[in-house]
C-alpha cells in the first residue's frame, strides 16, 4: 500500500496509535483496557477487581483468585490471560481437569480470540515425531493441558520460561505438604519458577494447613517452613494477632467474593427441590441386607486391609445407585477371591482396582490418597484363611446371582414419574425441556439409558462420563467432527466432550453424567438437576448443582434427589444434607462458609460410613447420626468459620467502595478506548462508510461494529483493538515519521466548549506542542504519553489541556515541514514532565520493594522461630528429667535419669550451635532473594519524540 502524501490527520493518528498501545503500569486500572476491550464478555466489577489483583505488583510470584462458585473466575483469568498477550508475553500454560480442556479451549478463542493448542498423549507424540523438541514450547498459542499430562511431562514442563500458568480447580493441590500427595507436589516442583494464577472457590476446607499449602505453591516464600506454620497458626491456640498476620500475608496473595456480595449487579436464580420417594421391591431389599451383612463381617478376604474402609465406601455407594452396579462389583471380587484361591496367596491391593471399581466409580481416583490405611503387607504377605476364603466366595456367589436376577429397579420407575413432573414444573417456570441426571456409576449410567429408551427417550440422551467409548457417543462425536471441520483443540477426548455437551445444548433433553461432569463443565441452559445417586460429600453435591445453578442461569434450578423410605441411614444423610447444609433450596444453596466450616467432604463420607458399617439396629442408626449432626452444627458454627470469615470473606465497606470506582474506572477508560479507536479509524480509513450516530462503519463490504454485543444483533464483524484491520490501521500510524511542521488548530468549528482555549483564540495566540512517549524498563515495562506545549509568551499549557487541542488540528491541504527549531524552553517543560512522571514510578518501585522485603522477613523470622522451637523442647525435656531425678527413689533410677539428661543437654548444645549456623544460613538466603528483587527493580529510561508542532489557533 502507498503511503499518503504527509496530511495534518497524521499527526492526530500518531497520538491516537501509541495511546491505544501504551503498556499501562500494574496497579493501574488502565493495565486492563487493552484486554477487556478485545474481550467479548459482560464484565462485572469484581472480576475487574480480581484482575487487578492478579496484576497488584510486578514482583508478585502469583495469586489465588477464590471467588465462590459461579461468579466466573474463568472471565477472571482470561482477562489476565488476555493482558499478558497482549504485552507480547506468550508463554502461557493452563492446567485443568481433562474434563475442562475444551471448555476452556472454547472460552478463550470465543470471549477472548487467543488462539490454544490441547496438549495430551496423542498430540505430543505427534509434534514430537514430526521433529518438535519440546510439544510445551509455543510462543503462538496458549498450551492447555490435564494435572495427570502435568505430571507425567513434568520435565518438559519445567524446561519452559513460562510467562504465566494458570491452575483451575487448584482447590486438588491444598494438600500438597502431605508427603502422599504425590500428583500436587509434582505440579509445585515442575511450575516452581513461573508466575501463577491458581483458581478455586474451595481454598480453605478442613484445615488452615491447606492455606499453608496453596500458598506454598504460588510463593513459597510467603510462610516459613510447615512446622513452623502449624505451629504458629494452625494450633487451636493460636492468637488473635497470629490470626490478623496471617490475614495480613494472605490479603497480599488472595481475593475473593461471595455470591450474597454480588447481589447488587448480578441476578441468582433459586433452587426449587423435589424429593422422589421410592419403596424398593423384597428382592432389592434382600439384595441389600445381605450386602450390608457381608461388609460387616470382621474379615473379608477379598479386600485388603490397606483398602477395605475405602473399597466398602465403594460397594455401599454401588449397592445404593442400582443392583447392575453391584452385581458387576460383585463378580470382580468373585474373580479376585477364585484368582486367590488358585495362588494360593494374597494379591496387591492395586489389582482389585482391576476388578470392577475404578472403571464403574469414577470418583475413585479422586478420594483414593485420602482414604488410604496402612498397609501391613509391607511386612510380608498374610498366609490365605481357606475355610473363610470359601465362605467369603460362597456368599459373593449367592449375591451376584441374586442381583443379576433383579431386571428392575423400584428407584428407576421413579426416575421416569420425576422427570415427568420434573419437566412439568420446569416448562411452568418457562424453561426448556433439559435435565442432567448424576450418577456415580458407570453400569447404573448404563442402566438408566436403556430404560429412558425403552419409555420414549430414544435419540433423546446423552451419555457422559470419563471414557464415552459407547456407539452413541461416537456417532454424536463423528457428526460435530464434520460440522466443525479439522479439531481446533488437538485433544480427540475434549472435543469429543464438547460434541456431547453441544448435542445436549442444541437436542438432546436427558445428559446422564457421571462425576465427570460435576467438575466445571457449564450447563446453565438446564435448569433440572436429578440427583440420582446422592453423594455423602456435600462439596460434590454442590459440585453438581453448581454446573446448571450458576451466573448466567435465567431460570430457577429444580433438583430432583431419591429418597429410600425403606433405608433410615439414607433418610438422615438427605436430612443432614437438606437441612443442615441446605444444599437444595434457596438462592445459594450451601454457602463456602458452611462448606468449608466441616472438616471436608471427605470426612463427612468417613463419618457416613462408619454409622452404615458399624450400626445394626435402628435406635443406633438414629443415635449415631443425632450425634453426627450435633457435631456437624459445632464445626459449622466453630472457630474456624468463623476463621474462614476473617481471613478470607473480607467485603466492607472500603471493598464495596473499592469495586464501584474500579467498576466506574473500567467503562471511563473503555468508553474512551473505543472513541480514540474509532476515531482513528476515521482518519486511517476515510473511503469507509461511518454510521454518524453510532460506532460502526462498512468497508470493503464488511460491515463492523465496536460494540461486540451490537456486533451480534447486527450480524456485523466485532471491531476490537487486536481484529486485523484495525491492528493494520494502528500499526501505520504508530511508525509513520512526522516531521515539525505547522498546523492550524480549528476551535470554531467545534461542537464542544473547551473554556481554557477562548483567550486564547480572542487573543490569537499560537504556539508549540509536543508529544513523547516515555518508556521505563524494570520488573515489568510501562510507557507514558508526555505532552509538552506553550505559547509564543512562554505560557505552559497542562497536559490535560494539549490533549483536547490534538483533536482539534484542521485537515488542510499543502502541509509542508518547517525548517525551524523548536523553542529550549519546549525541550525543558518535557524534560521536567519526564521528571515529575519518573518520581512516581519511583515511589511505587520503592513500594513493591519494601513489601517484597517484608514477606521475606516474615519468612526468615518463620523458619528461626522453627528452630528455635527445637531448642524449647529440649530445654523442657532436660527440666522435666531433673525434676523426675529429684523424685527418683533409689540410686539406679537416679543414675539412669542423669545418662537421659546428660545425653539430651548434649543433643541441646549441638543444636544450639546447628541454630547459630542454620539462622546465618537463612540470613545469607534471605539476602541472596532481596538481592534478587533489587536486580528485578533496576530501571532504564528511554524517550522517543513522537512529533513536535506549531499550532496556531482559529
Amino acid at each position: 500500500m502507498t503511503e499518503d502524501p504527509l496530511k495534518p490527520q497524521h499527526y492526530r493518528s500518531r497520538h491516537l496509535a501509541h495511546f491505544l498501545m501504551l503498556r499501562a503500569p500494574a496497579n493501574s486500572p488502565e493495565r486492563l483496557t487493552q484486554s477487556i476491550s478485545n474481550a467479548r464478555v459482560d464484565l462485572n466489577p469484581h472480576q475487574v477487581d480480581a484482575a487487578m489483583f492478579a496484576f497488584r505488583s510486578p514482583l508478585s510470584k502469583g495469586a489465588i483468585l477464590a471467588d465462590e462458585v459461579g461468579l466466573g473466575k474463568t472471565i477472571e483469568a482470561g482477562i489476565v490471560i488476555s493482558q499478558r498477550w497482549a504485552e507480547r508475553r506468550r508463554r502461557i500454560l493452563l492446567i485443568v481437569p481433562a474434563t475442562l480442556r475444551r471448555q476452556w479451549q472454547a472460552e478463550l478463542d470465543e470471549k477472548f480470540f487467543l488462539k490454544s493448542r490441547i496438549l495430551e498423549t496423542l498430540t505430543f507424540n505427534r509434534l514430537s515425531r514430526s521433529g518438535v523438541r519440546n510439544p510445551f514450547d509455543t510462543r503462538d498459542e496458549v498450551v492447555v493441558c490435564s494435572y495427570h499430562f502435568a505430571v507425567s511431562k513434568a520435565e518438559e514442563v519445567k524446561r519452559i520460561g513460562w510467562d504465566l500458568i494458570v491452575m483451575d480447580e487448584a482447590h486438588r493441590l491444598r494438600n500438597v505438604y502431605r508427603t502422599q500427595n504425590k500428583m500436587a507436589r509434582a505440579i509445585r516442583d515442575a511450575t516452581a519458577h513461573a508466575p501463577k494464577l491458581l483458581l478455586t472457590a474451595t481454598p480453605l476446607q478442613n484445615s488452615l494447613l491447606e492455606l499453608y499449602g496453596l500458598a506454598n505453591v504460588v510463593d513459597p516464600h510467603v510462610f516459613g517452613d510447615f512446622d513452623s506454620f502449624r505451629e504458629r497458626f494452625a494450633r487451636e491456640t493460636a492468637s488473635p494477632h497470629a490470626m490478623r498476620e496471617l490475614k495480613a500475608r494472605l490479603t497480599k496473595l488472595c481475593t475473593r467474593t461471595l455470591r450474597k456480595q454480588v447481589l447488587e449487579y448480578i441476578r441468582f436464580t433459586r433452587r426449587v427441590p423435589v424429593t422422589q420417594e421410592f419403596f424398593p421391591t423384597d428382592e432389592e431389599q434382600r439384595l441389600y441386607d445381605n450386602v450390608t451383612a457381608y461388609l460387616q463381617r470382621e474379615t473379608l478376604v477379598a479386600l485388603p486391609s490397606s483398602q477395605r474402609t475405602l473399597m466398602t465406601l465403594v460397594l455401599r455407594k454401588l449397592l445404593a445407585s442400582s443392583t447392575f452396579a453391584v452385581a458387576g462389583t460383585l463378580r470382580g471380587l468373585i474373580r479376585r477371591l477364585e484368582t486367590l484361591e488358585r495362588k494360593g496367596e494374597t494379591l496387591p491391593g492395586g489389582e482389585l482396582l482391576d476388578d470392577g471399581f475404578s472403571n464403574d466409580f469414577e470418583s475413585l481416583d479422586d478420594i483414593e490418597d485420602e482414604w488410604a490405611e496402612p498397609d501391613p503387607r509391607k511386612n510380608g504377605r498374610p498366609e490365605i484363611n481357606r475355610v473363610l476364603l470359601g465362605e467369603e466366595l460362597a456368599l459373593l456367589r449367592e449375591y451376584a446371582d441374586l442381583a443379576e436376577g433383579i431386571q428392575n429397579n423400584a428407584k428407576g420407575e421413579a426416575l421416569l414419574v420425576a422427570l415427568n413432573e420434573a419437566f412439568t414444573k420446569a416448562r411452568e417456570l418457562g424453561a426448556a425441556r433439559k435435565a442432567v441426571v448424576f450418577t456415580e456409576s458407570r453400569r447404573t449410567q448404563q442402566y438408566l439409558l436403556e430404560l429412558l429408551n425403552a419409555d420414549g427417550y430414544r435419540g433423546k440422551v446423552v451419555l457422559f462420563n470419563g471414557t464415552n467409548t459407547d456407539k452413541e457417543s461416537r456417532e454424536i462425536y463423528e457428526k460435530w467432527s464434520v460440522r466443525n471441520g479439522p479439531s481446533r483443540s488437538g485433544s480427540r477426548s475434549a472435543d469429543l466432550r464438547a460434541a456431547l455437551i453441544e448435542e445436549f445444548r442444541n437436542n438432546a433433553e436427558v445428559l446422564i453424567a457421571t462425576e465427570s461432569a460435576a467438575e466445571g463443565v457449564n450447563l446453565q441452559f438446564c435448569s433440572l438437576v436429578v440427583n440420582y445417586d446422592l453423594p455423602w460429600n456435600p462439596q460434590r453435591v454442590e459440585q453438581r448443582i453448581g454446573r446448571c445453578h450458576r451466573y448466567g442461569q435465567k431460570h430457577d434450578v429444580v433438583v430432583v434427589n431419591f429418597l429410600n423410605r425403606k433405608n433410615e441411614a439414607d433418610q438422615r444423610v438427605f436430612e443432614l444434607l437438606s437441612e443442615k447444609f441446605k444444599l437444595f433450596s434457596g438462592v445459594f444453596g450451601a454457602s463456602d462458609e458452611v462448606l468449608g466450616a466441616v472438616e471436608s467432604g471427605v470426612d463427612i463420607e468417613r463419618r457416613i460410613a462408619r454409622v452404615y458399617q458399624e450400626c445394626r439396629r435402628s435406635e443406633d442408626i438414629q443415635a449415631a447420626f443425632d450425634t453426627l449432626q450435633r457435631e456437624l452444627e459445632e464445626d459449622i458454627s466453630g472457630r474456624l468459620a468463623d476463621t474462614r470469615k476473617t481471613l478470607l470473606d473480607n467485603f466492607d465497606e472500603d471493598v464495596i467502595s473499592r469495586l464501584k470506582l474500579h467498576e466506574n474506572e473500567t467503562r471511563a477508560n473503555l468508553t474512551d478506548h473505543a472513541a480514540k479507536l474509532l476515531d482513528l479509524m476515521k482518519l486511517e480509513l476515510p473511503e469507509a462508510d461511518f454510521h454518524p450516530d453510532e460506532p460502526r462503519f462498512t468497508h470493503d463490504g464488511t460491515d463492523y461494529h465496536l460494540d461486540w454485543r451490537e456486533a451480534e444483533r447486527l450480524s456485523a464483524v466485532f471491531l476490537r483493538r487486536d481484529h486485523p484491520l484495525a491492528s493494520s490501521a494502528i500499526e501505520r500510524a504508530a511508525d509513520r515519521s512526522l516531521p515539525v511542521a505547522a498546523l492550524t488548530l480549528d476551535y470554531t468549528n467545534h461542537p464542544g466548549i473547551i473554556s481554557a482555549l477562548d483567550p486564547l483564540q480572542r487573543s490569537g495566540t499560537s504556539g508549540w506542542l509536543s508529544v513523547s512517549k516515555l518508556t521505563v524498563e524494570s520488573a515489568e515495562t510501562e510507557e507514558h504519553l508526555v505532552l509538552s506545549g506553550l505559547t509564543d509568551s512562554g505560557e505552559a499549557l497542562d497536559e490535560e489541556l494539549l490533549g483536547r487541542m490534538i483533536p482539534l488540528i484542521a485537515d488542510k491541504p499543502g502541509l509542508e515541514p518547517l525548517s525551524i527549531t523548536p523553542p529550549e524552553v519546549l525541550t525543558d517543560l518535557t524534560t521536567e514532565r519526564v521528571k515529575s512522571r519518573l518520581f512516581g514510578i519511583e515511589e511505587r518501585r520503592s513500594a513493591y520493594f519494601d513489601e517484597e522485603v517484608e514477606k521475606l522477613d516474615a519468612w526468615s523470622d518463620d523458619l528461626k522461630d522453627g528452630l528455635e522451637r527445637e531448642l524449647k523442647e529440649l530445654e523442657k525435656e532436660i527440666k522435666a528429667a531433673k525434676k523426675i531425678s529429684r523424685a527418683a527413689a533409689s540410686l539406679q533410677e537416679k543414675l539412669t535419669v542423669q545418662r537421659q539428661i546428660k545425653a539430651a543437654e548434649s543433643k541441646r548444645n549441638r543444636k544450639r550451635r546447628e541454630l547459630y549456623n542454620a539462622q546465618d544460613a537463612i540470613d545469607v538466603r534471605r539476602d541472596e532473594l532481596i538481592s534478587g528483587v533489587e536486580s528485578q527493580l533496576e530501571q532504564s529510561e528511554s524517550l522517543e519524540t513522537l512529533f513536535t508542532v506549531r499550532w496556531s489557533l482559529t
